[in-house]
């Protein structure tokens, strides 16, 4: 039986209100006018209660001085002056936008005559929006986000160079050399579409050909437009949840405000653009899906939040806040307080917490004269045995930190600690994208199993440590980074547990990283009965009372300890005093001559040499006390803390032994020692060919030489790149 289908019969069908395009944007084509003038009247009669007309001022200012074509509106005012039109600009931004800123050209025409000649016609002005409103996390925005205004917070991690867009152009016929002018282009990604036919018809002409139309270069308008890459902000990320990413267009003014490494705020508008063409072989299969899109925000305003080093993304302090900060910072005992704050379900280890406090709040950044900077944060080295609570301290800090990134030494590259430069897919241009030490700029990058690391990838963080830079000179990109954050590493030995009785051999750092640590605590795993006894109670004491949460007296709370150390950053350069400069330029004298007097009664150098590097480290842990107090000079009892922190970590690594030899410094006997036995070494077995290493620990013994300057220079010639080791480390390859 046939349907009523299978009839060629002509069949209606009616369709929805709703389904109507013309109903669509009807009002805004109809009233465009009326739109246009009330955002006229609002530019020139908006103000706040003391006839100050803050829009038509700031037009004037920036037309007649600068000659800058833009201006910030604020979309509370607008609420204020006119809640229907706010909330219109609101859902239906892209239309409102251009009428705002016809509107806005007008007002300019107005308020800006007379003006000089050559300056009669009145350039576009763009309009920067900025809102108070709760951004929205970038997984949060969904498709009925499309096309309304969205507001977004996260770390800006790429930016592309600066493109030009055309705003209008003209096209001609290349056979009948017919011109359309001034087609005008939307704004955003999406591009434009030239017509398939040319509809100009010549009587004895042949009609034109497929496709016959091309751009007129000269005849086109142009912006500046830049894209952006945002990644969401740490906080926001669920726990084992990837980051997402958003890409950003901003144009104009907005172009060049942002570099890598930025936590931005970005008002704007939620669109949808076609896919790339894509040429692999699945292309064919893609085809299908027409109607999807994929997203990006056009940006209508940024809001920088990191202007300067330790600023972090926390909200501006209210009065009440700032009082109770400026209470806390006048407790006698503040110190203290803070230092049991530090990690307080991790027992003891009081000093090492001491030194992470003055991690938290650093010193202070100097900018010299000659344009030089001295850096302020301090970098602490953990050294030591398993189970003693290093990483759970570095854990920590990266939680209770303004601003904190937490890698692993084996899981770390160089190029994903600093920066890398990759080929962007769409523009085939290479762009830069920050690392680890980048996004972490003005707070405190962590870096676990830092002994894991290659050595290739800690020299190339060498240069972040000290002058706080990153050079980039790769690809044709030659620029160089900010990286003003502190550095809290922890390390085990080379025999994974502490060995006193190979003090040289426990460490496998090179000097020139270990000078660059400020303060360097060796974490040993001490057995001691009371100890153990008070340290297993307070275990079984977090692991009973897990859910419970226990206040300690005298803590303050995560959130409190947090802000704290935001505000005291934000708001506190100390300095040392005189009294104390002069205090600890005698120490330092002492302490140089001190270390003398040890390295002539041992006949060796130390590993971590006394040198102005360790001088100015403890100047920065006295500056960082003081920043605690919120004082504006570090006084003698903050110097005398100080050096006794620097006392009980540096000092003491240096003078015990624990770290001689780990510069290669030694007596000069025994370097003629380690001479012979080298080139013996290299006479006994030729390049390309391998010897049983227990075999030559045997023969030297025989020769009456110490076994354990055998390994030492076996491990120097590792070192080297001479020999390798084969066969589970039992044979010696020479390579060289």
């Amino acid at each position: 039986m046939a349907t009523g289908f299978d009839f060629a019969d002509v069949m209606s069908l009616s369709i929805p209100e709703e389904m109507r395009a013309d109903d669509e944007f009807g009002d805004i084509r109809n009233n465009a006018r009326a739109v246009k003038n009330k955002f006229s009247s609002f530019l020139l009669e908006f103000h706040e209660g003391n006839f100050i007309y803050k829009y038509r001022d700031m037009l004037r200012h920036h037309f007649k001085l600068r000659k800058q074509y833009f201006i910030e509106v604020s979309m509370e005012d607008i609420q204020s002056y006119d809640e229907d039109l706010a909330d219109k600009l609101r859902k239906q931004p892209t239309e409102y936008i251009a009428l705002l800123e016809e509107a806005t050209k007008e007002v300019a025409d107005d308020i800006t005559r007379p003006r000089p000649i050559g300056e009669e016609n009145v350039d576009d002005i763009q309009v920067i929006i900025k809102s108070e409103a709760n951004p929205v996390p970038i997984r949060d925005i969904k498709s009925d986000q499309v096309s309304h205004l969205t507001k977004v917070t996260g770390i800006c991690i790429a930016a592309s160079g600066i493109r030009a867009k055309a705003t209008s152009i003209t096209i001609q016929c290349r056979s009948c050399r017919n011109v359309v002018p001034n087609l005008l282009i939307r704004p955003g990604l999406e591009g434009y579409n030239l017509p398939r036919r040319c509809n100009t018809e010549q009587v004895g002409r042949p009609p034109c050909s497929l496709d016959p139309y091309y751009i007129v270069p000269d005849k086109c308008k142009c912006v500046d437009f830049q894209v952006l890459k945002l990644q969401e902000a740490p906080d926001d990320i669920p726990q084992g949840e990837m980051p997402r990413h958003l890409q950003l267009y901003c144009d104009r003014y907005l172009c060049d405000k942002v570099v890598p490494g930025n936590r931005v705020t970005i008002l704007g508008i939620y669109s949808i653009k076609k896919n790339g063409k894509t040429t692999t072989k699945k292309s064919s299969k893609e085809k299908v899906s027409v109607g999807v899109r994929s997203p990006y925000l056009r940006v209508l305003g940024i809001q920088i939040e990191t202007t300067g080093s330790g600023r972090s993304a926390v909200s501006p302090f209210t009065p009440a806040e700032e009082e109770q900060m400026r209470r806390l910072a006048a407790l006698p005992n503040i110190y203290e307080k803070i230092s049991k704050s530090v990690a307080p379900s991790i027992y003891g280890s009081d000093d090492v917490k001491k030194a992470i406090a003055c991690l938290l709040f650093g010193g202070s950044r100097k900018r010299l004269p000659d344009g030089l900077t001295r850096r302020g944060d301090i970098n602490v080295l953990l050294l030591g045995d398993p189970g003693t609570a290093k990483s759970q301290l570095l854990k920590f800090v990266e939680k209770v930190s303004p601003i904190g990134v937490y890698t692993s030494g084996k899981g770390s590259s160089a190029a994903g600690l600093t920066a890398s430069v990759n080929r962007d897919p769409t523009t085939r241009n290479f762009v830069m994208e920050g690392g680890a030490m980048v996004l972490a700029d003005g707070g405190v990058v962590c870096i676990d199993e830092f002994d894991k690391m290659r050595e290739d990838d800690r020299v190339a963080i060498h240069e972040a440590m000290e002058q706080q830079t990153i050079s980039i000179a790769k690809a044709g990109i030659t620029t160089t980074l900010n990286s003003r954050c502190s550095v809290l590493a922890a390390a085990n030995s080379v025999f994974g547990r502490w060995d006193d009785m190979k003090g040289e051999e426990n460490i496998d750092f090179m000097p020139t990283i270990l000078s660059r640590f400020d303060m360097i605590f060796i974490v040993k795993d001490e057995h001691d009965e009371k100890r153990d006894t008070t340290l297993a109670k307070h275990v079984m004491n977090i692991h009973m009372n897990a859910l419970q949460a226990t206040e300690v007296e005298g803590e303050m709370s995560l959130e409190l300890l947090k802000k704290y150390i935001a505000f005291c950053r934000s708001r506190c350069g100390p300095r040392l005093s005189e009294a104390a400069g002069e205090k600890l330029k005698n120490r330092y004298v002492l302490m140089r001559f001190g270390v003398r007097e040890h390295e002539l009664d041992s006949e060796k150098r130390l590993s971590i040499p006394i040198t102005v590097r360790q001088l100015e480290a403890v100047i920065r842990i006295s500056e960082s006390l003081a920043k605690m107090q919120l004082l504006p000079f570090a006084t003698e009892a903050h110097v005398d803390e100080a050096l006794r922190l620097f006392q009980v970590s540096t000092l003491d690594a240096a003078m015990s032994g624990s770290l001689a030899g780990a510069e290669g410094f030694t007596s000069e006997e025994d370097h003629e020692m380690l001479v012979r036995i080298e080139k013996q070494l290299k006479r006994r077995f030729a390049i390309g060919t391998q010897v049983s290493e227990a075999s030559i620990v045997q023969d030297f013994t025989r020769q009456k030489y110490p076994e354990r300057s055998v390994q030492k220079v076996i491990f120097t010639m590792i070192r080297r790149g001479e020999l390798q080791h084969r066969m589970q480390r039992k044979l010696l390859y020479r390579l060289k």
